[in-house]
């Protein structure tokens, strides 16, 4: 740039430019060419031993890239008018400009111009119809708030006269080695000459003459389905055909009647206008085109969308690769009792459109049949409807490493063809089955997330839920009034809706917190559910053996009709205990482990009663919450209405310590007795 020599050694001193098209319609690209212009080529781009993206110098050529020059440090828009006679360059840059820079000696000097008195902010240039017009316009803005600004600049005065041919010297075409014939021609271009100032105009012409050169062998590249033996060098530079290529198989598209020529491993290079001298392709022959059977035929439809819509307009489409197509008959069966017969159908283009009304699976094929053979292709088309909504079915509570089942009930229930992706827990890898069901485990205590993905081809819903996974719970079985089953429809929503109307109830009921109890209504009929009774967040530490006491109160609460609500039409619907003679199951343990603390509970009970028997040592103070004396019941006010189940309390669901601490009796206040030891003796040895 400026006159001073590039100091660089290969292989760092290359030149590499952009070749990037403007987004703006207005301004240039990053390498400026014009055909009227010969050998002028302006580019941005960088010196070194690769591309640069930030760095964009400009450079210049005018011999068609033997040398090269610098010219600007930074990008610019090129404008070339008059046949390239003056070159216009404005800085790309996003801060306003009133200059530019122009050239009219192919790049080797430049001027600056102020094209306005206020800095505008450049949007574009544009030079008027004409390769020969010395008149160019620059719009832009002078804010963002106002309109275009547009300067006009005409650069005639910058010329004295109109070129002659004495203006003119020719100029020829040659590569970096010097030749002469480029893509098979010898070309002269006319340039106007380093001292002449003048126009070129109209009558311009960048061509003086042009003359084909003989074949070579570098005319000719190696032909479709050879490659050269590099490798080979006593074979020399020649071209062989791939293991996969038969250079005497006739093309895709020849057709009985029809001749083709066998390639002899060589073609012109393309655009390349070469006469005589070497012709590497005399050698090939000619066939006649024989009758081919059909081979790879292909069936798709138009959009590549397998599964539709019922009602959808489809369009296929046939492919055939090889074969004869123009004496081909083709049978066509859409899967749905519709055939068709057709002629020449991948030479006339001719549509095959059908729709499907009914949700289904259909196979469709096509065969190809001419009399030197056939072949045939199979699509299979799934109608299905669009997934609405998907809703995920599991119990709320589970205990550990309990089997679990989980269910995916899919609207419309009509869908067919549908895949569920199963997520649990934190697994990014899903389940796949095409069943609505899934058995698993939970081997960890605590919150799990499950979720589920339906999925039919043209549609996916999705829902989740949310486990809660303990060691030990109670389940009690519900039953529900005959009158609800008519108002069931057996659907998640309302299973869910009931569920947590009886929760409600209960909790206001029994006091117990509405967290610690869960109903999940069972699908199906009659309508049961069943009531899960959560273990308490905080228990006694000194407590060996624990016994709930809000079952009791639940079943009390059941047991006396207390739970029921009103459906639609103001029927009442009673909840009750689906067995009640039956205790609460247990979520988790198993009957070993259960029978074996009641045996140790009755062995701390025996063990005691022989050590009061055996000592028959009075306990004074010892007060106890209790219904055992028939003198005493006209004195006492309890809720439970049967001794014997006072009783029960007493023995099984009371917690017994070393220290006989007073107890509370469900949630009521009983009455205090004071017994002495004697008493309590004869009391737990009966």
């Amino acid at each position: 740039m400026n006159g001073k020599p590039v100091t660089c050694k290969p292989p760092d001193c290359q030149l590499h430019l952009h070749l990037r098209w403007a987004d703006n319609p207005y301004v240039s690209g990053t390498v400026h060419t014009k055909d009227s212009a010969p050998g002028l080529i302006m580019g941005a781009g960088n010196i070194g031993s690769h591309l640069v993206e930030y760095k964009e110098e400009m450079y210049i050529t005018s011999d068609c890239g033997k040398t090269w020059t610098q010219v600007f440090e930074e990008e610019h828009h090129i404008l070339y008018l008059d046949h390239g006679g003056v070159i216009v360059a404005i800085k790309d840059t996003s801060i306003p400009l009133k200059i530019l820079k122009f050239s009219i000696d192919e790049g080797r000097t430049w001027s600056i111009h102020n094209f306005t008195s206020t800095s505008v902010f450049v949007d574009g240039v544009l030079s008027e119809p004409g390769d020969e017009t010395l008149v160019m316009t620059v719009f832009g803005h002078i804010s963002y708030r106002s309109d275009w600004e547009l300067v006009k600049v005409d650069f005639r005065q910058s010329f004295p006269r109109q070129c002659t041919e004495a203006d003119y010297d020719s100029w020829k075409l040659t590569d970096q080695q010097g030749e002469k014939c480029i893509m098979g021609q010898e070309r002269t271009f006319r340039k106007r000459k380093d001292t002449s100032f003048c126009i070129k105009g109209k009558s311009y012409t960048s061509a003086l003459t042009s003359k084909p050169c003989q074949c070579t062998e570098k005319d000719f590249n190696c032909d479709y389905g050879f490659e050269r033996a590099q490798n080979l060098k006593a074979e020399g530079d020649r071209c062989f055909a791939d293991f996969w290529h038969d250079p005497d198989a006739p093309p895709d598209d020849c057709h009985i009647g029809h001749t083709y020529e066998s390639s002899t491993g060589y073609r012109k290079v393309i655009s390349n206008v070469c006469e005589g001298g070497v012709n590497k392709q005399q050698s090939a022959k000619q066939h006649n085109c024989p009758l081919l059977p059909p081979a790879h035929l292909q069936l798709g439809i138009k959009g590549q969308m397998l599964a539709v819509a019922p009602g959808d307009d489809i369009t296929f489409i046939l492919h055939q690769e090889q074969g004869d197509t123009s004496s081909t008959k083709y049978q066509v069966d859409l899967g749905d009792g519709v055939r068709a017969i057709y002629q020449n159908l991948t030479v006339t283009d001719e549509p095959i459109q059908h729709r499907y009304d009914t949700l289904g699976v259909y196979r469709v094929t096509v065969r190809a049949e001419n009399n030197a053979g056939h072949d045939h292709a199979t699509l299979y088309i799934q109608v299905t409807a669009p997934l609405q909504e998907v809703h995920l079915e599991v119990v709320p509570i589970a205990g550990k490493n309990q089997e679990v089942n989980l269910t995916a009930t899919v609207l419309p229930s009509e869908a067919n063809l549908t895949v569920f992706y199963w997520w649990i827990g934190d697994d990014l890898q899903p389940k796949l089955t095409l069943e609505r069901s899934l058995v698993t485990r939970f081997t960890e205590p605590g919150e799990v997330s499950v979720t589920v993905q339906a999925s039919n081809g043209r549609s996916m819903v999705q829902d989740s839920r949310t486990v809660r996974v303990f060691d030990h719970f109670q389940v009690i079985p519900l039953s529900f009034s005959r009158n609800l089953d008519r108002f069931n429809p057996n659907i998640p929503e309302w299973r869910e809706d009931i569920g947590q109307v009886v929760t409600k109830i209960l909790a206001k009921i029994t006091g117990i917190p509405q967290d610690s109890l869960v109903t999940m209504v069972k699908a199906g009929l009659p309508t049961t559910a069943d009531l899960y009774v959560l273990p308490p967040e905080t228990t006694t530490a000194k407590r060996s053996v624990f016994v709930d006491k809000r079952i009791a109160t639940i079943k009390q609460a059941l047991n006396e009709n207390n739970v029921s609500f009103i459906v639609r039409g103001g029927l009442q619907v009673l909840v009750s205990l689906a067995d009640p003679d039956a205790g609460g199951r247990s979520g988790a343990a198993s009957p070993g482990v259960w029978a074996l603390a009641v045996i140790l509970l009755l062995s701390l009970i025996a063990s005691g009663a022989f050590m009061l028997y055996k000592f028959k040592r009075k306990l004074p103070g010892r007060n106890v919450y209790a219904q055992m004396h028939n003198e005493k019941e006209q004195e006492m006010t309890s809720p439970v209405s049967h001794s014997e189940d006072t009783q029960n309390i007493i023995q099984g669901e009371e917690f017994i310590d070393d220290d006989l601490d007073s107890q509370t009796l469900g949630n009521h206040s009983g009455v205090v007795l004071s017994i002495n030891s004697r008493e309590l003796h004869s009391y737990l040895t009966s």
